[in-house]
């Protein structure tokens, strides 16, 4: 049967590659090597017939001659070529690394060249077991040391290199093997292939390494510092796809913090190359990949964002992003070239947008963003979908934009259907991040969402096993609570339910707990509000707010927060008795104004001055208890402080005691 396909094929050849005969193998391995190269329907063929185990057969066979080798890796090399996926893995599960790896230590150059070559082709497959190259500890060295053999060793070896580092482990195995001693000088090869697979190489081993990032920042040739030798590659005289991989690396390095944002290489140089590469006149690929790397760039530094913002139109730029297969476009793009193209706009408009109103509001005014995130809120691409709803988050940042652009659109009615979705916890997470900030005090779509439910959903957050979105829960509840009415307070309240705050006042993520503090630091704000919420729920809110926080074991700013909930207890009018008649939160009170830490001592005298003010009912009787207990006594000892916020606030405290 399998002789009958092959024959199918051409025949004779084919037939003397399988015999038994070793003088027939390397003319027949040469007629199907000329078959196979550019002729992808051969190779489909013979990869079915299973060629490749053959191949792989004869190449382990210690008799094989170095011709021989030579041509079967050339063929196994073609064969890779398939540009499919399935085919390529064909070829894995047949065993062809072993060989190839073998192959990498011969004697003979050429050999070795040709095994790098089939490789190179095979990694830059997607369904390449990217890995591999670091689970056995001698091939990163051994791909080291062959690396400044030849131009062909360089290439395929830095290419190796870019497609198979993926994580700081492997960054540190490459940095440790002496990788960056020589790949640094490959820089200057003016070898365009060589150059172009070492700068990718750089960028892999230096994303978010402050190590690795360090040793390359710091590494030299010929006396020509890196980030000099980087710079030059951002000349407009060399290609496109050039300047953006020389970009990528002096991006990677500055948020790896080895080179400052004020450093004009990043500054100026970086910054305008991927402006540039935004405009119309560069490929999609080119204006996609600059937006990103632009967005990653400027991400957590406003001067970096401020200087992007008014460079050469980036914002009109970007804003082209979405004019897609219109009558102004010269090509007619696919969808997946649209959607990465909005992708990459939504990314940088966030970045743009993330700290300065001005820039905020002109990119809003742009284009009708609004209505482009609000429909990707729907797309089926969920990194189009997470981009848009960062962007949408960076921009709520906005006072101004949450009273109108973000009410006219109604922006909350699909964030609050996306959290109730099956959506991914990164969507989630950015989407319930964007609530926070519509539930602010002065949102206009605070009161619709409280109608539609909000509540609810945001309680069911608080229950979720990732972190990050219990913390948005809670947060998000936090924002709701503030200066709100009783009732929504109530509401809150009731559908959290005391063992659910219970459990988050246990969070073992500290900011978690510090978030649900600070929801029952606004709840009980307001007298009467203090007095109803401590009448229905007082014993458990001090013992699990006030009373286990003081107790346990937690940072200056949690327990903190604890105090200010008990200043705000202190502040009702009824309330205050939970305090005045617990002796063991009066002695906690005393022990706290005389902490070491003064932000500790400033709440927990804050709260005694509550307790006692002389303005309030019962106030008299308040200042004798607290005085027989020492109270007055600690006071006027604090008065010797050097710290004047504390010495004002025992002062105020002082002035209350009849």
């Amino acid at each position: 049967m399998m002789l009958s396909s092959i024959m199918d094929i051409d025949g004779s050849y084919m037939e003397d590659f399988f015999s038994s005969d070793p003088e027939k193998w390397l003319s027949s391995v040469r007629q199907i090597k000329n078959t196979v190269i550019g002729n992808t329907k051969q190779k489909i063929a013979l990869l079915d017939m299973g060629i490749v185990s053959r191949l792989v057969q004869l190449m382990m066979d210690e008799s094989t001659s170095l011709e021989m080798l030579l041509e079967c890796v050339i063929v196994l090399n073609s064969l890779a070529r398939c540009n499919n996926g399935s085919r390529v893995e064909h070829l894995l599960k047949s065993g062809v690394l072993i060989v190839l790896f073998r192959g990498l230590s011969h004697s003979d150059l050429k050999y070795i060249e040709a095994c790098l070559r089939c490789l190179r082709t095979i990694f830059l497959s997607d369904v390449a077991p990217t890995d591999i190259i670091f689970q056995e500890p001698t091939l990163v060295p051994l791909l080291v040391s062959l690396m400044n053999h030849s131009r062909g060793t360089q290439e395929c070896v830095a290419t190796l290199f870019s497609c198979c580092c993926k994580t700081e482990e492997q960054q540190v195995v490459l940095c440790s093997s002496g990788a960056i001693s020589e790949l640094i000088p490959l820089l200057t090869t003016n070898v365009y292939k060589v150059q172009m697979p070492t700068l990718k190489c750089i960028a892999q081993m230096s994303y978010q390494n402050q190590a690795v990032s360090a040793e390359i920042i710091s590494a030299s040739c010929n006396e020509e510092q890196m980030i000099k030798l980087l710079t030059r590659l951002l000349a407009r005289a060399k290609t496109t796809e050039m300047q953006i991989a020389a970009a990528k690396c002096l991006t990677n390095l500055h948020r790896a913090g080895v080179i400052s944002p004020r450093d004009p290489a990043i500054s100026i140089k970086t910054l305008s190359t991927l402006v540039r590469m935004c405009k119309k006149d560069k490929t999609i690929a080119e204006r996609v990949e600059g937006a990103e790397t632009l967005s990653y760039l400027i991400e957590v530094d406003l001067d970096l964002q401020q200087t992007a913002s008014v460079a050469d139109h980036v914002i009109i730029s970007l804003a082209s992003y979405f004019r897609v297969n219109t009558n102004e476009d010269d090509e007619t793009l696919t969808s997946e070239q649209e959607l990465s193209l909005k992708k990459a706009a939504f990314k940088a408009f966030a970045a743009l947008g993330a700290n300065d109103e001005d820039i905020r509001k002109k990119i809003i005014e742009t284009e009708n963003l609004m209505d482009h995130i609000v429909q990707a809120f729907a797309e089926a691409n969920t990194q189009v979908q997470l981009a848009a709803v960062r962007c949408m988050h960076s921009l709520s940042r906005s006072v101004q934009q949450l009273r109108t652009s973000f009410q006219d659109h109604a922006c909350w009615q699909p964030l609050m259907k996306m959290l109730q979705s099956n959506a991914s916890n990164e969507v989630l997470i950015a989407a319930s991040s964007t609530l926070c900030n519509l539930l602010l005090e002065f949102s206009p779509s605070k009161e619709h969402m409280l109608q539609q439910g909000a509540i609810d959903l945001l309680v069911d957050l608080t229950k979720r096993d990732d972190p990050a979105l219990r913390l948005n829960g809670v947060w998000a509840l936090m924002n709701m609570a503030f200066q709100t009415e009783q009732k929504v307070k109530e509401r809150i309240l009731k559908t959290v339910g005391p063992d659910q705050l219970f459990r988050l006042l246990s969070d073992p993520d500290g900011a978690i707990l510090m978030k649900t503090l600070g929801l029952l630091r606004n709840l009980l704000s307001n007298k009467p509000h203090i007095d109803n919420i401590m009448a229905n729920h007082g014993q458990k809110i001090i013992q699990a707010a006030v009373v286990l926080i003081l107790e346990g074991d937690h940072p200056t700013a949690i327990k903190e927060q604890s105090l200010c909930i008990l200043a705000n207890i202190a502040d009702g009018d009824t309330a205050k008795d939970f305090i005045m008649t617990n002796d063991d939160v009066l002695k906690k009170l005393m022990n706290y104004m005389n902490h070491t830490s003064i932000k500790l001592q400033v709440a927990a005298v804050f709260c005694v001055t509550n307790l006692i003010w002389s303005e309030d009912e019962d106030a008299l009787e308040r200042q004798a208890k607290l005085k027989d207990l020492g109270f007055q006594k600690t006071l006027q000892h604090l008065l010797s402080t050097n710290d004047s916020s504390l010495f004002d606030k025992v002062k105020t405290a002082l002035q209350q005691f009849a």
